[in-house]
């Protein structure tokens, strides 16, 4: 069986409180859009019960980071699975806040609750979802929504971008989520799900990351872009979680070949 895990862009980021846990609470829109990885998993009675045989193409893994692993032995130690045989195909760029491998993990618990019947709500699997991390609930659903808490309080919005052009560029800089809280200071702002719920061309001045103030300074690349793509006609520009990439929303398709080579350029229809 094969399903196809979706990234997913952030329209706003407020970041506005410091929790006892050491998470912080925010709000942001959670939009998926059609750059997919590719699962497969397929049930293997030559395997003992528990075992689950891994390999990936496209992109390398980096180790400690397979959450599709991690989703498999979370549903095994509650409902003792058949060893099983996962091969994930990898072209959403890992670390770039597009959420690929949060989307990689909750497309695995769903893809086993299918494929070995386990019969999990939809409700269950977002509760198992968040134990692999704070994005993952979110592609349980196929909707664009809104968060807050550190991400797991999601509601469905009424929005709709289809139609528009998406230009992705990842300039291939990594950001560490230590340095994109450094100088984040927790604040009450107006809720994002109200900004995106009114036309797009508001949202310029209206919808913004609050890691966009913390990245800058020190990838002064990542704000040219920004600024590049407002340029070629963007109605909105914008970082997406805490980087590094950008992403710009156009009425009208635009060519995207200028670009440095070493970034990971990506167009389509929404």
């Amino acid at each position: 069986m094969i399903l196809f895990p979706p990234a997913k862009l952030n329209l706003g980021l407020q970041i506005i409180a410091k929790r006892v846990d050491g998470y912080h609470n925010l709000q942001t829109v959670f939009y998926q859009f059609p750059l997919h990885d590719v699962l497969e998993i397929i049930e293997d009675n030559s395997l003992e019960s528990g075992e689950c045989v891994f390999k990936s193409s496209g992109l390398s893994i980096p180790d400690g980071e397979n959450l599709c692993v991690k989703a498999y032995k979370l549903l095994h130690s509650v409902y003792s699975l058949p060893g099983v045989r996962i091969h994930l195909h990898k072209i959403i760029p890992m670390g770039a806040g597009l959420g690929g491998g949060s989307s990689d993990a909750a497309y695995t618990l769903k893809l086993l609750n299918s494929l070995l019947s386990l019969q999990i709500s939809v409700d269950k699997l977002k509760e198992y979802a968040l134990t692999l991390g704070s994005d993952c609930p979110l592609f349980v659903d196929e909707v664009p929504q809104y968060a807050e808490g550190r991400g797991e309080l999601l509601n469905k919005i009424n929005v709709d971008l289809k139609g528009k052009y998406l230009l992705l560029i990842h300039p291939n800089i990594h950001i560490s989520t230590v340095e994109a809280f450094a100088t984040i200071s927790p604040k009450e702002s107006n809720s994002c799900k109200r900004i995106v719920e009114k036309d797009i061309h508001s949202w310029k001045t209206d919808l913004v990351n609050d890691f966009e103030k913390s990245v800058f300074p020190n990838h002064p690349e990542l704000a040219d872009i920004k600024e590049k793509l407002y340029s070629l006609g963007a109605d909105y520009a914008a970082m997406s979680g805490s980087g590094s990439t950008m992403f710009g929303i156009f009425s009208n398709p635009i060519s995207h070949d200028d670009w440095p080579a070493h970034y990971f350029v990506w167009q389509s229809v929404l």
